[in-house]
């Protein structure tokens, strides 16, 4: 907190005694005051420590990359302060997080030195389990947080990070996208009065004269981006760099192309102001040898263009007048149809456009250096092949695009890479990847407007039905692509160089260790225990269980199908006295229209085009809820993952009129109280017409016994979003293990029958593949996606 120490006063709330007990001896440098009454905390920010870490943090021994600052009250007051690294790992698992109860909070007070305040830290603290999920947002209903007063009447704490000199927060889950009002999509107010223009000067002179002597030629360019590469946080945990970013463009202009570099707070002004297809002045730029030159990566020799914030500062202008005596490239495109990637080889680049049938949860996956990177599945359809396109889409530094990406969505990416495998493919991101889509209410102007690929595209479009499209469309829930191969050799052999087959305890250890929404497969051998299927309806959930796998079971030895009753939905104070209506995110929901108002072909003429006309947007309305409940298997060994699958492994039919609240319930945990939605908000949303329930495998370790849940959901022609491998087999449970569904070319068993041959597993060994995800709040997902027989 950056309030000073005298302004500790009086205290009329739970957080203020704690307080002011603690600033009367803060000269015991060792002293701790533990508030034991409930607090709630209202924000969670990351950023990443610097060289002064064993300053700001002396009794640490956690010398963790990210640090986080949170907001906490108690509903009267509220305070800012840092949070110790040790605790970190309840951030990363989202165990505490915007919204959680928390009780026994030990605070430490001490002066920092620098800027003259009291800061606090949290040492140590309870996240209260047996609270409910939605605590803080029944407590706090009444409450306007924005308005709550600083505890002792202090002064607004500084936006800034609490105990580093960082300039910036970074968002929760990732590096490489922007956080904060700081970053700016308009320019710098000063821009105009900075931008007096000299003697214009071409790429190539300046090229040809440092290539020739190192010195450079004052004077202005005059380029258009062609490309903008994502944002890349350098911050080393050694330096103290207020704003450690850097990103690339690639512009040009009619004698040459090269790199240019936003540098440090140059991206905090202009990275969300500047797009492919703009024009700009520069000047008092600087000019060194090429990054690709320097590293080896390019033996010739070439210049990049460093725009930086001082020594000297580099002028920005963009031109909104071009005159055609400039020459100025176009920005380049390579526009392939679904059809087209069949016969491309892998490797290549390309740009595609198509209408969004399905999105997937935002999952999270581990780069160098424990950092992590952000992506979700998007598949397209553009009318010119029955397969979908399927993307793998990494952060492109747009997360106001990413998050609002919807189904019945036009979307246009670009510089996207063709990944090919024996029999599948997708495409992924590059560095200069660049997304554009509809629904996001925000304004993006595509830099190709009107071209052909745009106008075929538009006259498919127009031809669809749009009831059609929205029936096929799904949201969320567990997805793997490309499947795993059908046999145990060839999978063995894409998995050699893998971490081979775990043991249980590697197992429990490896899943404990996986951050929030951090997905990962593993390998291990085991035998079957017991089946069950758990089926989705819309009045109940019902279950088949098998107490072991021991001796054959006809259908009419089956357990009668349990009928539970729907449980009554406690009342959201947040939405109470308005039942037809739920709390949505504070962002601003646009007028409700039907959802046969809606116009694929309207929205999409505009974007591609350039039409006038507009669609108007829908605000939410009121869902079916389907609740599960949860089934005790009472296992000999307690089990360490899920046994039911939980709401965010469910695919969801998309429901237009409630979009942006859908997409945000999907979404990843949010970092301030503001966007926090309820946390069953996701079950409001029907599932997908194509899913009636899943099977649940109790899986016994062969090496040490360790006992395991494992959900299979088996795929099938009636699935949307995945299909069944195009083999023929004999729908056994060995073949739909094998094979991870149902034969495409027979008829699907029913549940009833399946459970009734499940004899068929019992006292066989499996080589299992588990497909793990962290689902934050202490949820582990494991998804079984193969089982081959081992032949004995």
């Amino acid at each position: 907190m950056a309030s000073s120490a005298g302004s500790l006063q009086h205290p009329s709330c739970a957080l203020e005694r704690v307080l002011r007990k603690l600033s009367g001896k803060r000269a015991d440098t060792g002293h701790i005051r533990t508030c034991q009454e409930l607090l709630y905390v209202l924000s969670v920010d990351r950023y990443t420590r610097d060289a002064n870490f064993a300053v700001y943090f002396q009794r640490s021994i956690n010398a963790t990359d990210s640090l986080y600052d949170a907001t906490l009250t108690d509903g009267d007051c509220k305070v800012r302060v840092s949070v110790e690294p040790r605790l970190n790992n309840l951030i990363e698992k989202n165990i505490l997080r915007c919204g959680s109860t928390i009780k026994n909070v030990e605070l430490y007070l001490e002066e920092n030195t620098e800027g003259g305040s009291v800061d606090i830290l949290v040492t140590n603290l309870e996240v209260d389990q047996s609270a409910d999920q939605d605590a803080a947002l029944r407590a706090l209903s009444g409450v306007n947080v924005k308005t709550l007063p600083w505890c002792a009447g202090g002064a607004e704490p500084s936006p800034l990070p609490l105990r580093s000199r960082r300039g910036t927060y970074l968002p929760l889950w990732t590096d490489n996208d922007f956080f904060g009002e700081m970053w700016r999509d308009q320019p710098p107010e000063n821009a105009r009065e900075r931008n007096k223009t000299g003697r214009p000067v071409t790429l190539r002179e300046v090229r040809h004269r440092f290539l020739t002597d190192g010195k450079l030629i004052r004077g202005d360019i005059r380029i258009r981006i062609l490309q903008k590469s994502r944002l890349m946080h350098y911050g080393k945990t050694d330096q103290s760099c207020l704003y450690p970013y850097r990103a690339e463009l690639q512009v040009a202009d009619g004698s040459a192309s090269v790199t240019a570099v936003l540098w440090n707070s140059m991206c905090v002004e202009w990275y969300r102001r500047l797009h492919p297809g703009m024009v700009l002045h520069l000047s008092h730029f600087r000019v060194r040898e090429s990054f690709s030159h320097r590293m080896g990566q390019n033996p010739e020799r070439d210049i990049e263009i460093s725009l930086n914030s001082s020594h000297p500062e580099a002028i920005i202008s963009i031109v909104s007048s071009v005159s055609p005596d400039w020459c100025l490239p176009d920005v380049p495109h390579h526009f392939c149809k679904g059809s087209d990637l069949q016969s491309i080889p892998h490797g290549s680049i390309c740009d595609v456009l198509g209408l969004v049938i399905f999105v997937g949860r935002p999952e999270c996956t581990q780069i160098k250096d424990r950092k992590m990177d952000i992506f979700r599945w998007i598949q397209l359809e553009d009318g010119s092949s029955d397969q979908p396109i399927m993307v793998k889409l990494y952060s492109t530094s747009q997360p106001d695009v990413h998050s609002a990406i919807q189904p019945m969505a036009v979307f246009v990416c670009t510089r996207l890479k063709l990944v090919k495998g024996s029999e599948f493919y997708y495409l992924t991101n590059t560095q200069y990847t660049q997304l554009y889509c509809t629904g996001t209410g925000r304004p993006l102007t595509i830099p190709y407007k009107g071209i052909r690929p745009f106008r075929q595209f538009l006259q498919w479009l127009d031809q669809m039905d749009e009831n059609d499209v929205m029936n096929r469309s799904v949201v969320g829930g567990y997805f793997i692509f490309p499947p795993p191969p059908s046999t145990l050799t060839t999978f063995m052999e894409e998995w050699k160089e893998q971490s081979g087959l775990l043991r249980g305890d590697e197992l429990r250890v490896r899943c404990e260790k996986l951050r929030y929404r951090e997905s990962q497969r593993f390998c291990v051998q085991c035998t079957i225990g017991t089946v069950e299927y758990h089926h989705q309806d819309d009045t109940h959930l019902s279950f088949l269980s098998s107490s072991s796998l021991t001796a054959p079971t006809s259908p009419g030895d089956l357990p009668q199908t349990r009928r539970t009753p729907r449980p009554q939905k406690r009342p959201n104070p947040i939405t109470a006295g308005t039942p037809k209506r739920r709390r949505c995110l504070p962002s601003s929901e646009p007028e409700e229209v039907s959802e046969s108002d809606l116009s694929l072909f309207d929205s999409a003429l505009e974007f591609l085009i350039g039409d006038e006309r507009d669609l108007d947007a829908a605000s939410d309305e009121d869902g079916d809820n389907d609740s599960f409940f949860s089934v005790d298997t009472s296992p000999s060994t307690s089990p360490f993952s899920l046994s039911q699958a939980a709401m965010e492994t469910i695919p969801r039919s998309f429901c237009f009129r409630r979009r942006h609240v859908q997409a945000s319930a999907t979404g990843l945990q949010p970092s301030s109280f503001q966007k926090l939605l309820p946390f069953e908000e996701l079950d409001s949303f029907s599932p997908a017409k194509f899913y009636h329930g899943h099977y649940t495998l109790q899986l016994r370790v062969l090496s040490d016994r360790v006992v395991l849940n494992a959900l299979f959901f088996p795929a099938s022609v009636d699935t949307n979003h995945w299909r069944p491998l195009p083999q023929t087999h004999a729908n056994s449970w060995e073949s739909i293990l094998s094979h991870g569904g149902f034969s495409p070319h027979i008829p699907n068993p029913s549940p009833v029958d399946l459970m009734a041959t499940r004899s068929q597993l019992a006292n066989q060994k499996f080589v299992c593949v588990l497909e793990a995800c962290s689902l934050g709040r202490n949820r582990l997902e494991l998804v079984l996606s193969r089982a081959f027989l081992l032949q004995s």
